[in-house]
């Protein structure tokens, strides 16, 4: 099974795909749409679904997986980040992919085994997981710790929000 898994974000939205063969994890692809935060906020969101879509074009993957909304104190920063989710999803609906969403506490303790994990210990599971040669930066390993999560803990229990109308 091939799983996308998106962090989203308003500056930098994180993409990683990964899939499961012969029950081993391996790395397709991987990679960040960044737009700078001096661009126009909605043309920010149309450049993370254009990408988005590109990328779900390009390596055709089975299910999306999305981390849902933390806790933010800062309300304004909430609501462009709940835009931005929305944009990831719209462009994995609009392809036809269920959509499964998963907490950052959930996804932290299904790769480290501890919900309160930092960004660095993530990222080493992620690299250790996948063989990578090389650290992946913060956005992509939050992605394709989304990807690992619901491929490995979360795939059987019921966790799609959307399926497919294939």
């Amino acid at each position: 099974m091939r799983i996308i898994g998106v962090d989203p974000g308003s500056t930098v939205t994180g993409y990683g795909i990964v899939e499961e063969v012969n029950n081993q994890l391996c790395h397709v692809a991987s990679g960040r749409v960044v737009s700078a935060s001096r661009i126009d906020f909605h043309h920010r969101l149309k450049r993370i679904y254009t990408e988005l879509e590109k990328v779900i074009a390009s390596y055709e993957p089975e299910v999306m997986a999305v981390e849902d909304l933390f806790i933010a104190r800062n309300i304004k920063s909430a609501l462009k980040l709940g835009h931005a989710r929305g944009v990831a999803i719209l462009a994995g609906l609009n392809s036809d992919l269920p959509i499964a969403e998963y907490s950052p506490l959930e996804v932290k303790k299904a790769l480290v085994g501890y919900g309160r994990a930092h960004k660095g210990q993530v990222q080493e599971m992620v690299r250790t997981l996948l063989g990578l040669a090389a650290l992946p930066d913060t956005d992509t390993a939050d992605a394709l710790a989304v990807a690992i999560c619901h491929l490995h803990c979360c795939q059987g229990a019921g966790r799609l929000i959307t399926r497919s109308r294939r």
